[in-house]
């Protein structure tokens, strides 16, 4: 007898978190393990503003997996863009661009997300994001060639044009990456003599009241004050209206010179839960507290991509947020319900306490709330540092960004571009793949292209 197939989509912290469960619980004899993704590593997406910014490397944030001693599940080089839950298959689109239909037993979904865009007016053309190792890269190649640029000008309006940055989002993407990157540029101008720090200005807005506001009056005040005696320009109650190549122009009425618009305004799940034809909870598949799609054999869902009902608190409809700290805990819970079922036994319900939150805004500068106890400054700094060292996969990686900090705290910041996409421009479409999703229809049409009977 065949044995089941367990196929595991998304290598973020809830599918990694699941599959490496499964490796440790599973026999090899039990079930055949198979994961999908674009890339064999998992992204540790909390430090991607250090790694725009240059505080880290690339590859201290990207954990391989294949490194693990247990490792014995097929990587499946490419993306999910469809999931037929009555024929069992998952159609995946592979690095080389050939669609393929996996078949599948058990189907644990954990693609993740995407960035929260609207329909405004230049910002799928002139928009970067910060979902992805590729755009963080970019990103610090494109701060740095805009001071080269300026630095080489002599017209005034392009100089002011390429020393704005506008950040988009007051939460902890967009705050940490504002944090971060205006740490870069101040300390970059004593290698550009030619350019007035003046000139160098920062922005950073987002449509709600208040900065950060999961971290309370106090903490938000505190962080908002720091980035402002940073020079940080925020602007809250207020978004963009339209983004054009060299200016982008405020809901407010104001206009502002620039060539980068950083757009980190929240998330939204991965386009992939939208060929289910489920049902769904403000965009993210509903699904119970043991984590099952209602209605669909074999089909688990988690992470940001699902509605996870959270028991931990007394609010009827609460669903767990989209943190990293809940994925990993739903990956295991997960993973143990899968093997309950080839078992036969009893699947259990995803409970957790939240454990606080961390904001590291560089330097000496940070706000914390673990388990309720409001942080700042170094104390801050250190307990946002050791729970991102604690929630890393590995020693390896561990040690990376260990030495990637201590490097960093005593040789200072590098300045140096390595090309990256020089002369193609790139939005967040070009990172992101957004546009590769099938509808409901074409994926039913691939899989009984495939010869495959509906069960």
């Amino acid at each position: 007898m065949a044995r089941p197939k367990i196929l595991v989509v998304g290598a973020g912290f809830a599918g990694v978190g699941c599959v490496r469960r499964l490796e440790r619980r599973l026999g090899a004899e039990e079930a055949d393990l198979a994961l999908v993704t674009p890339f064999s590593y998992q992204l540790y997406l909390p430090l991607l503003p250090q790694v725009a910014s240059g505080i880290l490397t690339p590859q201290s944030i990207a954990v391989s997996l294949r490194r693990s001693h247990r490792y014995r599940t097929r990587i499946i080089p490419g993306g999910a863009i469809g999931v037929d839950t009555k024929a069992k298959v998952c159609v995946v689109r592979s690095v080389t661009g050939e669609i393929v239909n996996e078949p599948y037993d058990y189907i644990v979904l954990a693609p993740g997300s995407v960035t929260r865009t609207f329909d405004i007016p230049g910002l799928a053309d002139h928009a970067r994001g910060m979902k992805t190792l590729a755009e963080a890269a970019f990103i610090r190649d494109h701060v740095i060639a805009q001071l080269d640029l300026a630095d080489a000008s002599n017209d005034e309006a392009e100089r002011a044009a390429r020393l704005q940055f506008v950040v988009v989002g007051g939460g902890y993407a967009g705050t940490e990456t504002a944090a971060c990157l205006q740490r870069l540029t101040t300390n970059a101008l004593c290698r550009y003599p030619r350019l007035d720090p003046r000139q160098i200005k920062w922005h950073l807005i987002d449509i709600a009241p208040k900065l950060m506001p999961e971290l309370g009056d106090k903490l938000g005040r505190s962080a908002q004050q720091i980035l402002r005696d940073r020079g940080i320009d925020i602007s809250l109650g207020v978004s963009v209206a339209k983004a054009g190549p060299d200016e982008v122009t405020l809901t407010d009425g104001r206009v502002l010179p620039c060539r980068t618009l950083i757009w980190t305004a929240g998330v939204t799940a991965s386009p992939l839960i939208g060929t289910l034809d489920a049902e769904t909870v403000r965009g993210r598949l509903a699904v119970t507290a043991q984590m099952t799609v209602p209605g669909r054999s074999g089909v688990f869902a988690l992470g940001d991509a699902a509605a996870v009902p959270d028991l931990a608190k007394d609010e009827e409809g609460a669903v767990c947020p989209p943190t990293a700290q809940h994925a990993m805990r739903q990956g295991r819970t997960v993973a143990d319900n899968v093997i309950a079922t080839l078992r036969g036994r009893p699947l259990q319900p995803y409970v957790h306490h939240d454990l606080g939150l961390v904001v590291d805004l560089g330097g000496r500068d940070a706000v914390s709330k673990p388990l309720g106890i409001e942080l700042r400054g170094m104390v801050a700094q250190a307990v946002a540092r050791g729970y991102h060292l604690s929630a890393m996969r590995t020693n390896v990686a561990k040690t990376r960004v260990l030495t990637n900090w201590l490097l960093n705290a005593v040789a200072g910041d590098d300045f140096v571009r390595i090309g990256f996409l020089a002369r193609t421009p790139a939005a967040m479409r070009d990172f992101e793949y957004t546009g590769a999703y099938l509808t409901p229809e074409q994926v039913r049409e691939h899989a009984a292209g495939a010869g495959l009977q509906q069960k």
